[in-house]
């Protein structure tokens, strides 16, 4: 057996990016061989990968990538337990490879980018496994959107936690950019009135007739009313119909008229939306636990 030095330890590590007390356990029970430590700590990986998977990641990033012609683009919502985590720079360049894997590739699907290898040959799973083990957090490929336009896109992100990428046509780059910043700010649900989930619009006109039929008005007045609300309601929830944060003053859709512009699609993500945190009462777990001692 090899006499296990801390020079092995070191160098370990450095492939590795993993404790020191991992680094040599491995070559102990490698018996000093360098390879044979390296393949333990990859296996062990998939392992403490799924014993993570179990725990919710509702923290991460979202990261954006546009090709030089501005005609193909990718967007990547990559999650983990902890802002802490969210913050780290492998954890975050893994998210930029992805935005640009996407752009590039057209995945079908998330199970498809997860088999796929990144620019650097490496394997997106085989890079995600790795990250898990380094980094000790749930780390998963949540969602992802591909763009490719005849047009050309933008893309704006807020703080690592909003990503906006938007397809249009017409202006110029600056107008792109405004047009995404907008819609990270102001979060409309799709382009134009048109385009609203009809479900979506019938529910609100149920809600709207009932608060309308308390009112004790005549029923022609009470369809007045709710035709209203819907029409206000159309203008907050599109894009075209909102006030231009930079002037509010006019609409999207008279700033888009006014430089002969107009938006194809959109996609925005924010981080952890929909995903349900677990809050943990604490004062309660000590009662429990103590009410067992």
């Amino acid at each position: 057996m090899a006499e296990v030095t801390a020079g092995m330890v070191k160098e370990l590590r450095e492939r590795t990016g993993l404790g020191m007390m991992e680094c040599k356990k491995a070559l102990s029970e490698a018996q000093g061989d360098m390879k044979a430590a390296e393949d333990l700590l990859r296996i062990r990986s998939g392992a403490k990968a799924s014993k993570a998977a179990g725990r919710v990641a509702a923290e991460g990033v979202v990261r954006t990538f546009i090709g030089p012609d501005a005609k193909r683009g990718g967007m990547v919502e990559l999650n983990c337990e902890t802002d802490f985590v969210a913050k780290n720079e492998e954890f975050s360049q893994f998210a930029t490879d992805l935005a640009q894997l996407v752009a590039q590739t057209n995945p079908a699907d998330v199970e498809a980018l997860s088999s796929a290898r990144l620019g650097s040959g490496e394997g997106v799973e085989e890079r995600r496994k790795a990250l898990v083990m380094k980094l000790g957090e749930n780390i998963t490929i949540r969602r992802f959107a591909h763009f490719e336009t005849a047009g050309q896109l933008a893309t704006y992100v807020h703080g690592s936690k909003i990503g906006v990428l938007i397809d249009y046509v017409g202006g110029d780059a600056g107008l792109g950019k405004d047009l995404a910043m907008h819609i990270a700010a102001a979060k409309p649900i799709c382009v134009s009135k048109e385009a609203v989930p009809a479900e979506l619009l019938a529910k609100e006109r149920e809600i709207y007739t009932a608060q309308a039929a308390d009112s004790g008005k005549p029923a022609n007045i009470i369809e007045k009313m709710v035709e209203g609300r819907i029409g206000k309601y159309l203008a907050e929830v599109t894009l075209l119909g909102q006030p231009f944060v930079k002037n509010p003053d006019e609409t999207v859709e008279k700033l888009l008229a006014g430089k002969g512009a107009r938006v194809n699609a959109f996609q925005m993500f924010v981080v952890g939306e929909g995903i349900e945190k677990k809050v943990s009462d604490f004062a309660a777990e000590v009662k429990a636990q103590a009410g067992h001692a």
